[in-house]
């Protein structure tokens, strides 16, 4: 299948290309920042480029992983991320209607579904998060953006009969998180996937999947995230001594961190539960936490990136700037 790929200079962009190939795809990408998976350069705004891209190439399906995420909020204002987000998943929808594709995947965010009262709850039990949970009130223009996006992609699933898979993806960025400094960066994410985190080749495992039964599903929503270890029962317990849940799960846990330097999360506020992904879509993410485990007990590096000089290729070059309509690689998703 002949797939375009946006997003494809950045960190998922460059994970999902090898991928997609190795199943036997043929892959053209599509980013504002130039890449060596980047065929074409600009932005998904420009309905001249799409058209011609997707004519040019004979493009048979469309996975969009691209977009402005939420550190961007600090460097372009809101009519940028409706700009990009929102029009500019129109415009590839339109796009794919078009061309008669039978398939289309969104690559969204669990950060949509984290409210301001989720976010700055001090107590209690852990939210348990899955594709039921609701009403949402995304917190900030990234998160209403990224809704609105799958609102497109629902519509025109209804509407057009286009095969629509959105995933909503736990976190998997390298870098430092920008808002929790309270721990080391690979002792923070390690703990992350206890109940909201992924790897990237996981992400992008995930894309595939999602792109194989798209045009069975009609519209499909998926939260994607590693296998959490927690039941619906452990939440009062999350809330109040998650380190004690962990102990309890994992034995020598606390004795592996303690050799590492590391501590294990005090309370757990919310818990990402991808089950449906692996019911529906047959996807289940290779790396959780218990392999995060069983490096530390061989003596392994995490199996996991972090790489606190990571900046994504639009930032290092500059391409927002005067004029530009800016389309983020897709390399940051989560809260």
């Amino acid at each position: 299948m002949r797939i375009l790929l946006t997003g494809s200079s950045g960190w998922l962009g460059r994970a999902l290309a090898p991928r997609l190939r190795a199943a036997g795809h043929a892959v053209t990408g599509l980013d504002v920042a130039p890449g060596p998976g980047t065929q074409a350069v600009g932005s998904v705004c420009d309905r001249a480029l799409v058209a011609r891209t997707l004519a040019g190439e004979g493009i048979e399906a469309i996975i969009h992983a691209g977009a402005l995420h939420k550190p961007d909020i600090a460097r372009v204002g809101p009519q940028a991320f409706l700009d990009v987000n929102v029009t500019g998943t129109l415009t590839l929808l339109e796009a794919a209607v078009a061309a008669g594709h039978d398939r289309f995947v969104l690559t969204s965010t669990t950060s949509l579904m984290i409210s301001e009262a989720i976010r700055a709850r001090a107590g209690g039990a852990a939210v348990w998060l899955d594709e039921e949970a609701g009403p949402l009130a995304p917190r900030n223009i990234y998160g209403v953006t990224k809704l609105a996006a799958e609102g497109l992609c629902r519509l025109f699933a209804r509407e057009h009969g286009l095969g629509c898979v959105v995933l909503r993806t736990g976190r998997f960025f390298p870098e430092e998180d920008d808002s929790d400094h309270a721990l080391p960066g690979p002792n923070l994410k390690a703990n992350e996937f206890l109940h909201r985190r992924l790897t990237v080749e996981d992400a992008a495992a995930a894309h595939l999947a999602a792109l194989e039964r798209a045009p069975f599903l009609g519209f499909g929503l998926f939260l994607v995230s590693a296998p959490t270890p927690f039941r619906r029962d452990d939440a009062a317990a999350l809330g109040e001594d998650a380190a004690s849940v962990v102990a309890r799960l994992f034995p020598d846990a606390p004795d592996l961190y303690a050799a590492r330097g590391w501590q294990l999360p005090r309370r757990i506020g919310r818990v990402y539960d991808a089950g449906l992904a692996e019911r529906v879509l047959g996807f289940r993410c290779r790396t959780d936490f218990a392999a995060i485990l069983d490096a530390l007990r061989e003596g392994r590096d995490p199996p996991f990136a972090h790489d606190p000089a990571y900046a994504s290729p639009w930032a290092s070059r500059g391409a927002i700037g005067a004029g530009a309509l800016p389309l983020t690689p897709g390399g940051r998703a989560g809260p």
